[in-house]
């Protein structure tokens, strides 16, 4: 399954970036070495060519002509080779900004950037969203509300502590802020101006951008509190295969495996979290600094030293890449990651209210009924009860 995913994601990052299929070198000798029809037609629908021919055509200073020639001033290089050296980010480019960005003065990777996000981004993101929420409306109605199949005892057991509830909601506050906002911004070209207009766009955007940057400090701090609070209790155990044996239960009446704080379902959605906001987080700062945290060449380098992307079939994945490039990248990781993520709490959010009766209680006041939680998390209320049967101290009095 992870296999997969990853090579879901790996696919939608770089459907357009790099084609598996590769055009056949043509013959350019009836053009002297530069570009034919061919060469054009192949750009044009977006294969790999080897433009060697082109991009290492930068001219030879060495076969400058003399000063008081008449091309003696150009050093050996003409208007199209400056150009192309300024097109292949080999010009020799001097600005008074430092930094790598701003000597790279032609970027020509952000139109299949700009086509991916307009086009499949948009659209495979709409169908995970929509589908996700599809889905548990088919669910809700064949299995209904997830009952409570005991007499509720009036008892009540405490499950979270006010810290961690405050952990739990500073995070998937920030999250659904985060979601929304990003979404704005997304989508904002294709369906906010069309509906509502340019200045009422231009509002949503910037009241979006300053939310987005800003409120990303408070999930990165709630992701850090949930992982110290819980990771121990999420590790994996043999339990958890005996609940997703049965499917926790979800799919049939009266069936409670079980389960001791957390079980498998929720440590599948805990480790999500962990490790999808971590990497969003990450793409995130790329964001939040521009060029200067870049990720992605390095990334690559180390994937292709596993082989994984030629054995999925990607080849090998470029390791040198404009400082643009790397923000693009960036995006578009950030966003992909982020729709996957949505999915998953979406699912998240219908199981903690409508589809299960008392699951809300655990993050709102903290406290669950008994008969509740011996149905869903019965080794959990053992631990519990063993504790209370403990005496306060085992120390024996002083003499």
């Amino acid at each position: 399954m992870i296999r997969a995913l990853f090579a879901t994601i790996l696919f939608s990052l770089f459907a357009i970036s790099a084609q598996a299929q590769e055009a056949a070198v043509p013959d350019r000798s009836a053009t002297g070495g530069a570009q034919t029809l061919d060469d054009i037609m192949a750009r044009q629908q977006q294969l790999q060519i080897d433009d060697s021919f082109r991009s290492e055509a930068l001219g030879n200073p060495e076969a400058a002509a003399e000063l008081d020639e008449q091309l003696g001033s150009r050093g050996g290089l003409s208007d199209s080779e400056l150009w192309r050296g300024l097109r292949y980010d080999a010009a020799d480019v001097t600005t008074q900004a430092r930094g790598d960005a701003p000597r790279v003065l032609i970027q020509d990777s952000g139109m299949w950037w700009y086509e991916f996000r307009q086009g499949p981004l948009m659209t495979f993101g709409t169908y995970i969203l929509l589908g996700t929420i599809g889905l548990l409306a088919l669910f809700f109605l064949l299995r209904g509300r997830i009952r409570i199949d005991g007499e509720r005892t009036g008892r009540t057991i405490t499950r979270f502590k006010a810290f961690e509830r405050f952990g739990h909601w500073l995070l998937a506050g920030s999250f659904i802020l985060l979601g929304i906002t990003g979404l704005i911004t997304l989508f904002g070209r294709k369906v906010i101006i069309p509906t509502f207009g340019h200045e009422s766009f231009a509002t949503f955007a910037l009241a979006s951008k300053w939310i987005h940057s800003n409120v990303s400090w408070a999930f990165m701090l709630g992701l850090i509190m949930i992982f110290f609070m819980w990771v121990l209790e999420n590790i994996p155990n043999r339990t958890d295969l005996k609940w997703i044996a049965v499917g926790g239960g979800l799919f049939k009446k009266g069936v409670h495996p079980p389960a001791k704080k957390f079980n498998a379902g929720q440590k599948i959605i805990f480790w999500s979290v962990i490790l999808l906001g971590g990497s969003i987080s990450l793409s995130g700062l790329s964001l939040l600094f521009p060029f200067e945290l870049p990720m992605f060449a390095k990334t690559f380098g180390i994937l292709n030293s596993t082989g994984i992307p030629e054995l999925l079939g990607f080849g090998v994945l470029p390791t040198e890449l404009t400082p643009h490039a790397e923000m693009q990248y960036a995006q578009l990781w950030h966003a992909i990651v982020s729709f996957v993520l949505m999915a998953i709490i979406i699912a998240h959010i219908y199981i903690g209210s409508v589809g299960m009766e008392g699951a809300y209680d655990a993050m709102g006041s903290g406290e669950v009924d008994e008969q509740w939680a011996r149905e869903h998390h019965s080794l959990w209320v053992d631990e519990v009860k063993a504790k209370e049967r403990q005496t306060p101290s085992n120390a024996t009095p002083a003499e």
